[in-house]
């Protein structure tokens, strides 16, 4: 008789054991979140996938699954000639879907026929999207943060990759998200993962940090482009101490020029960030706006929407803010140098690492 394994362990180590993850869900599925380090070897694409489920409305259940037995045993074939021609006797594979029935057990059969020892995950994906829901929750109130703010183009996210190069634990929010969190906050050749994908990755990132040492992110909102952070992480952020960067308004425009120089250096991508802003302006002022664009001119452009936009609604966040800052670090330019002391005033102020 042909056996295998089922799990429900879904933490890090006992993932491990497994020389690869299957996910033999569709492409679609998989693109938008999946367990870390999984390969995708579908049982069924999306078109095969939506075929299935049109003939078990339309004619019946039976037909459905002798159709859908014949498409997964030649994918399986397929996957067994390619992804996995040179797996050896002791391959150890840990099979998954989306609720743990007929795909991965199908596939399983048929992994396990060959003789390899095989896994599979128990509820399949449902149980890994528990476990991180039910991981972020427990962990991240525990977190001991530190908030690093400032008004817009002061350098934070910069400052976060100084202090992690000294060893400090951080938090990159806007890495984890691929987006600077604001109307240019986007990357055109790196869209933002799905809500499920990024809560992975963050999971993933806090399962990593000592909670008895300073975590620095970040100040975020609660929305990074199309990202919600987690309500538990929120709440936690909403409650930590900050630490506040002042520098001077030539300086932040000079920054963000540099740091934002794929959209302000770009007028039509300039000007589609600025269409989510004109709600809140004059079309005199969104008018000049995309003229200094055209013109070619980052830093006057930067210091105008700092002055007129970014500026003024970062102090109205400041007076929703439950935690005032600890103190604040006055610097003259947001150079290299610069972080750098910035870095080491801080760690200094927070004892860490």
């Amino acid at each position: 008789m042909i056996r295998y394994e089922t799990l429900a362990d879904v933490s890090a180590a006992r993932l491990q054991r497994h020389d690869m993850i299957i996910d033999v869900r569709s492409p679609s599925e998989f693109a938008l979140d999946h367990l870390p380090g999984a390969v995708n070897l579908p049982v069924l694409d999306d078109r095969e996938r939506a075929e299935i489920g049109t003939t078990y409305v339309q004619v019946s259940a039976f037909e459905a699954r002798r159709a859908g037995a014949a498409l997964v045993a030649r994918n399986a074939a397929h996957h067994l000639q390619t992804a996995l021609a040179d797996k050896p006797k002791r391959f150890r594979p840990l099979v998954y879907c989306w609720r743990g029935g007929m795909r991965s057990n199908s596939m399983a059969t048929i992994l396990a026929a060959v003789g390899w020892p095989v896994a599979v995950l128990e509820g399949g994906y449902q149980t890994w999207r528990r476990a991180v829901i039910a991981g972020l929750d427990a962990a991240c109130p525990a977190l001991d943060l530190m908030l690093i703010d400032g008004q817009t183009g002061s350098a934070k996210t910069a400052l976060l990759q100084v202090l992690r190069e000294k060893g400090a634990q951080i938090l990159d929010l806007e890495g984890l998200a691929r987006h600077r969190g604001s109307a240019f906050g986007g990357f055109r050749d790196a869209p933002q993962p799905s809500q499920k994908a990024f809560e992975t990755d963050l999971w993933r990132e806090v399962e990593r940090l000592d909670p008895a040492r300073p975590v620095y992110v970040e100040a975020e909102s609660a929305r990074i482009g199309a990202i919600r952070l987690p309500a538990t992480l929120w709440t936690r952020m909403k409650r930590s101490p900050r630490l506040e960067i002042v520098a001077p308004l030539e300086e932040r425009a000079r920054f963000l020029a540099k740091t934002y120089a794929d959209i302000v250096e770009d007028p039509e991508r300039a000007s589609e960030a600025l269409d989510l802003i004109s709600p809140f302006h004059p079309r005199d002022r969104i008018a000049h706006w995309r003229e200094l664009a055209q013109e070619g001119r980052p830093e006057t452009l930067a210091m105008d929407l700092m002055q007129a936009h970014y500026d003024p609604a970062y102090d109205r966040s400041r007076l929703k803010r439950m935690k005032q800052s600890v103190a604040t670090l006055q610097t003259e330019r947001l150079d290299a140098g610069a972080l750098d002391d910035l870095a080491d005033r801080i760690l200094s102020l927070t004892d860490a690492p």
